[in-house]
């Protein structure tokens, strides 16, 4: 790529690689960011096969897969290479003519790729098998000398992976399962989700605790809110000439004072003289 910027002035080589790096950085948190920048190194250079090459991955991890097969092609006419050549079927896929991806399966272009570009090329060819609902041919598709192979290459995962999931798929779960345990054992990087998918036929339950916790710390103070309120309301439900009566029964240990609307305490012995003066006199008037 270096080389290629090199043809450019100075000033604008300096520019157009800093929009690269800013693509390589964001495509695949934030491919709609990356993809902007890649518009932006396309406009300032597109007769460089390497902006062509990034904007096209941009638009394939925007999902704008008609842009990207355009630049795909750019990419290839400009250089002459078949490196491109099953993202290209995959991006046929994508615009729904998985029998297009088929074909170029089948294509010439093939037998010059490396053994990862075969392998990536058998992966598209399963996958627009299974787009056309042909689930034991994507499976027979995926079977090959790398699926069988116990080294691990960085290609090992994906392909494990995607021979588990078209197993799942065809119902054929105890073999799935183990696949998706040898994908575990080749993904050292995480780069699939076969931990997770293993976990589920298993029937593990995943808890997120932090989530957990705060449910409980709400429900905590929900019920000592509930408490807060319910004495609350014991005291406002108090009627005062109930209070009253009860006092002079000798019931209570507060009083309602009307001139300052609230209770106050009630001293007892207070309260059983006047229960006396009450009974002499013939009650409360």
């Amino acid at each position: 790529m270096r080389q290629e910027l090199m043809s450019l002035p100075k000033g604008l080589a300096e520019e157009v690689s800093k929009n690269l790096v800013m693509v390589a950085r964001l495509i695949d948190e934030e491919p709609e960011q990356a993809y902007a920048y890649s518009r932006i190194a396309l406009r300032l250079a597109s007769r460089v096969a390497a902006v062509r090459e990034a904007a096209g991955f941009a638009a394939y991890a925007s999902q704008k897969f008609s842009e990207a097969l355009a630049e795909f092609r750019a990419a290839r006419r400009m250089t002459g290479s078949v490196e491109l050549w099953p993202v290209m079927a995959d991006c046929e896929r994508g615009l729904g003519r998985p029998e297009r991806a088929l074909a170029m399966a089948g294509e010439p272009e093939v037998q010059k790729l490396d053994k990862a570009g075969q392998v990536e090329m058998r992966l598209v060819a399963a996958g627009a098998r299974r787009d056309m609902g042909q689930l034991d041919a994507a499976i027979v598709t995926l079977q090959s000398p790398e699926l069988a192979s116990h080294s691990v290459q960085p290609w090992t995962a994906r392909l494990r992976y995607a021979y588990a999931d078209a197993l799942l798929a065809a119902g054929r779960e105890d073999e799935a399962r183990e696949w998706f345990a040898k994908t575990v054992e080749a993904d050292k990087d995480g780069a699939t989700d076969a931990s997770d998918r293993l976990a589920e036929m298993d029937g593990v339950e995943f808890v997120d605790a932090m989530h957990s916790e705060d449910e409980d710390d709400s429900a905590a103070e929900g019920r000592d809110l509930g408490a807060d309120e319910f004495e609350d309301d014991e005291d406002d439900d108090q009627d005062p000439a109930e209070v009253a009566r009860a006092e002079a029964a000798g019931d209570v240990t507060e009083y309602y004072d009307e001139d300052d609307e609230e209770y106050e305490p009630l001293d007892r012995a207070e309260a059983d003289a006047d229960s006396d003066d009450d009974r002499k006199s013939g009650g409360r008037a």
